[in-house]
């Protein structure tokens, strides 16, 4: 098999790089590889909406069924690339097929991290990455009263959220001093704590898990270094994930956490490039930091990028990043990132449930959380792009406009 264009990864960032060479007028054929059985669907919310069961998976799908046929994007599912011949331009799957590629556009995201302890691969240890992960989680909820989620960043709060609205009783352990501890600042951290308890979640900050409890096979309680075990039918892992890029990086692309891009996403490997969580480029908004943004927006803007410059309008990658959450009424929204940041500024009141804060580094804007909070979202995000330095006072007025802060 050859096709012009293959893309190994069919979540957001390979879905997206379909669409986008179709809408460019792209004319060569498309190949789309995913390891699961599904047509690409949307991963944000298996921990929110899809788990809780108020969307269904149909209504999550990125595109309807017809719409890559119509498109002729040939989908190849339930296959998983084991390896990648650069010179040769092609590359094999597991189950032994070789297909040939004009430009190889790799959009593979990561794999879950798991626990090293003994018991991580027992029955009731979860992740929550794909949908057949969300579906064993949801087929086991009937037999589950008590739930231990491994891991204090979004993924693991929303699955919290979602427990403890089923009436389960759910326990978080964070092994860091605060929630949220490495993507926002102490009071968002604080503030999500907070809601939890309130709805009779039981935050574990400092916690540490040696092992996973079994019987009869099952996980039955995670027992903490310092010796207390929590009963439970059901644990959650949620701390983070390892980007998938073996392939690549065996094939000699230049890389290690995740596969490194220039500004149009092209890896060291020729006619090869990569994009979203996997993809370790230069970000504008931080500073030129190389990193990994684990984002739909990433992903989609990325892809973006690749489609035009394989279209012959090369642009470089340059989108400020944007991220959601939600949990319980809470609807936080997130621009810009917050990394490095020496000062924040509250706007409003968090027993309000509607506030944001702002995050400045020497005196410039470079990232907002807004909680309930949505013109701020829109309007801070003007900020960030344009590195404004605004008045301290008035940043904190949330009575000001952030729109008229700019302004002044």
């Amino acid at each position: 098999m050859q096709y012009d264009v293959v893309i190994v990864g069919a979540g957001h960032g390979g879905a997206q790089a379909a669409i986008a060479l179709r809408q460019a007028k792209f004319e060569g054929t498309i190949a789309m590889i995913g390891d699961e059985p599904e047509l690409p669907y949307e991963r944000p919310p298996l921990s929110k909406d899809y788990l809780s069961g108020d969307r269904t998976f149909e209504r999550i799908l990125i595109r309807p069924p017809a719409f890559w046929e119509e498109r002729q994007v040939t989908t190849l599912l339930s296959r998983r690339v084991v390896a990648v011949d650069a010179e040769a331009h092609s590359l094999r799957t597991d189950d032994g097929a070789t297909i040939g590629y004009g430009y190889l556009i790799w959009a593979t995201g990561g794999a879950p991290r798991r626990l090293v302890c003994s018991g991580h691969d027992l029955i009731g240890v979860h992740t929550v990455r794909t949908r057949a992960d969300a579906d064993r989680m949801m087929r086991e909820l009937a037999g589950t009263t008590r739930a231990v989620v491994i891991g204090g960043g979004y993924i693991g709060l929303e699955a919290a959220a979602v427990l403890a609205k089923f009436g389960k009783h759910v326990t978080v352990l964070e092994a860091l001093d605060r929630v949220l501890a490495r993507v926002a600042g102490e009071p968002l951290s604080r503030f999500y704590e907070a809601e939890h308890r309130a709805h009779g979640v039981d935050v574990r900050l400092g916690a540490k898990v040696a092992c996973i409890e079994e019987k009869d096979g099952r996980a039955c309680g995670v027992r903490l270094e310092d010796g207390e075990v929590l009963p439970c039918e059901m644990v959650i892992v949620g701390i983070g994930i390892v980007p998938a890029v073996e392939p690549l990086l065996a094939a000699g692309a230049d890389g290690g956490n995740g596969v490194r891009v220039d500004r149009q996403c092209r890896t060291s490997l020729p006619d090869i490039f990569a994009i979203g969580d996997c993809a370790l480029h230069a970000n504008d908004f931080a500073e030129g930091t190389e990193i990994r943004v684990e984002s739909v927006q990433n992903a989609n803007d990325q892809a973006n990028v690749v489609a035009k410059t394989i279209g012959g309008n090369p642009v470089d990658y340059h989108a400020v990043p944007w991220f959601w959450s939600n949990q319980y009424d809470l609807r936080l929204q997130t621009v810009g990132l917050s990394i490095g940041y020496d000062a924040l500024v509250q706007r409003g009141d968090p027993a309000a449930r509607s506030f944001s804060i702002v995050y400045l580094k020497q005196g410039r804007v470079i990232a907002l959380d807004c909680v309930n909070a949505t013109k701020d979202y829109v309007q801070g995000r003007a900020l960030v792009v344009e590195g404004a330095r605004p008045d301290v006072a008035r940043l904190g007025d949330a009575g000001v406009p952030l729109k008229e802060v700019m302004a002044a």
